[in-house]
């Protein structure tokens, strides 16, 4: 499966998150933002997903399945950490159970800032994640 810039699919994962970057993320799909004008469509499937979309910060429960959904996408494929928890585990950074950032578990291409992070931002971060994802596609078709 190659990567159709015109056509990015994203997967939206929440790790452990409070839900307000969640709220936004969803919030990016509707009418109002409509990312969906980017060609941009939501997907449940990690086998077709382009971008890993990921929300919360990242504990001991949520790590394997974080990698086991980056392990079914397929290639290229650009992982984006959306909000604070997801960039360096945020506010839940000093509990107990909290590893850190999503980059403390995959390799992250675009990290996107702000508690909540508003719809704007989000939209940004999937538009460089489809440029990281084209550069990358070059770079598999150069091998």
């Amino acid at each position: 499966m190659s990567f159709n810039k015109k056509s990015p699919w994203i997967l939206h994962y929440d790790a452990t998150s409070c839900n307000g970057c969640d709220i936004e993320v969803l919030a990016s799909l509707t009418p109002l933002y409509d990312v969906e004008r980017f060609g941009v469509v939501n997907t449940g499937d990690p086998r077709h997903a382009d971008i890993l979309l990921i929300t919360g910060s990242v504990n001991g429960q949520s790590i394997p399945v974080i990698k086991q959904l980056y392990e079914q996408m397929p290639d290229p494929k650009a992982v984006v950490a959306v909000g604070i928890c997801a960039t360096s585990g945020g506010i839940f950074a000093d509990c107990y159970n909290v590893e850190g950032g999503v980059d403390k578990v995959l390799p992250v291409d675009v990290y996107v800032p702000g508690c909540a992070a508003r719809p704007q931002s989000i939209i940004d971060g999937i538009l460089k994640a489809c440029d990281i994802l084209e550069e990358k596609q070059k770079a598999l078709k150069g091998r």
